[in-house]
């Protein structure tokens, strides 16, 4: 029991240290745009995009951990040359092991899309994003060495540790730039990097009255959307991370096949299956499927960390579902041949 309580503390110590060192990420990471790198936003084939999704992991070894995102998307027409801005909000909500972690953000985002060929859809976006975090823990929760005896947690066994407080706030900013294009109309690029965090905002720990920051996070982002024959599509997405010392890296890629499709100017039923990988801690299947405008999908990690001796394997299971496509509204890029889009 002590061992069982021993784990499921070094993991909401790890998921502590890293709401400081390093942020949260999903498997599914490209249904989430804005969290890679908010100059991603707007790189799709309509107007709005609402994106959601839902994680839960490690509930093999300890109280699950829980993160639920939503980000909104809407792009409008600027000038006569193509120009394109996107505006947006990225909200999300993390819910941490024993201690009950919780993180929620709200960011509203802003994208310019600058037209840099007139032939095609080549585009430089620069890109913006902030807003306010807050943070707070069950502190009762939290269980110190210095309270068991023989073996045995006592709650009413005083702990030499002081807890100062238990929430904090900051403000966020991020920025990025992304560089997009199409060649013969049959593949899809892109590539971009960011910096988020670059204020450093302060966060006060809960054990001292000592101030830490949060370090800057450095993003590469790259997307890759090729059809194969004249129903199949290969996506490939690479991101890479950089904070506090600390290195992540995901890459992967999907097949699709059209199932059914009744126009070019429609979007198809796809069904898509494919595996990603996030380096040295889970390898992702991850089963997709496109219904016209609704999109969902599924994932699941095999832990292939040092945590898999505890987790016999078992990472975390994903579920994602977005909606995109046009509006019927004066303006609309629906009535423009060129736009950003993946």
């Amino acid at each position: 029991m002590r061992r069982i309580l021993f784990l499921s503390l070094l993991i909401t110590v790890f998921a502590t240290d890293r709401s400081v060192a390093q942020d949260f990420t999903f498997s599914q990471f490209y249904e989430q745009p804005l969290l890679r790198n908010p100059a991603l936003a707007g790189l799709f084939t309509g107007d709005l995009r609402i994106s959601m999704a839902y994680r839960d992991q490690w509930g093999s070894v300890t109280v699950p951990f829980r993160t639920t995102s939503l980000s909104i998307e809407h792009k409008i027409p600027v000038g006569n040359n193509h120009d394109v801005l996107t505006v947006g909000s990225q909200m999300s909500m993390d819910g941490a092991g024993d201690i009950r972690l919780k993180r929620t953000q709200l960011l509203p985002a802003i994208n310019f899309h600058k037209s840099l060929n007139e032939e095609r859809d080549t585009y430089l976006s620069i890109a913006f994003m902030g807003g306010p975090v807050a943070s707070q823990f069950d502190a009762s929760q939290l269980k110190f060495g210095d309270q068991f005896l023989n073996g045995a947690y006592n709650a009413n066994n005083a702990s030499s540790q002081t807890i100062t407080n238990s929430s904090y706030s900051y403000w966020d900013l991020s920025t990025g730039l992304c560089f997009s294009t199409v060649f013969n109309n049959n593949t899809k690029f892109y590539m971009a990097a960011g910096i988020s965090h670059i204020t450093k905002p302060t966060i006060r720990s809960s054990t001292t009255t000592q101030a830490d920051f949060l370090a800057p996070r450095l993003m590469f982002n790259i997307g890759v959307n090729v059809k194969a024959g004249d129903n199949g599509h290969v996506i490939a997405f690479g991101d890479y991370y950089s904070q506090h010392g600390n290195r992540q890296l995901l890459g992967g890629l999907l097949y699709g096949i059209d199932v059914s499709r009744f126009d070019d100017e429609e979007p198809a039923t796809s069904f898509y299956i494919g595996s990603f990988l996030r380096w040295n801690d889970a390898v992702i299947p991850v089963v997709k499927m496109n219904f016209d405008h609704l999109s969902i999908g599924v994932s699941y990690d095999v832990n292939i960390s040092k945590l898999k001796t505890v987790s016999n394997w078992r990472g975390g299971l994903e579920l994602t579902a977005s909606y995109s496509g046009f509006l019927k509204i004066r303006n609309s890029t629906l009535d423009r041949v060129r736009c950003v889009k993946f």
